[in-house]
């Protein structure tokens, strides 16, 4: 489908949907259009995280294990 047949699709849609449709579906496409870029200083350190995380200088978890270190602290 072209993008012209998606925004008339799109149009019919929003025509006939009913409140709670239209507040999921505006709610959905702000959270996509708001700006989430991160500053120079952000990216510096996301990026020097990283580089310590693929060279095994800094710990890891697995999900199961950072589950299981949450669930310890919040029965503390």
């Amino acid at each position: 489908m072209t993008t012209a047949g998606m925004r008339k699709q799109l149009m019919t849609y929003l025509s006939e949907a009913d409140d709670k449709k239209i507040k999921g579906l505006y709610s959905l496409l702000e959270d996509n259009l708001t700006s989430h870029d991160l500053t120079k200083e952000q990216l510096e350190f996301l990026n020097k995280e990283r580089q310590l995380h693929v060279s095994g200088e800094s710990k890891s978890y697995s999900w199961e294990e950072t589950k299981a270190f949450i669930r310890s602290k919040k029965a503390s």
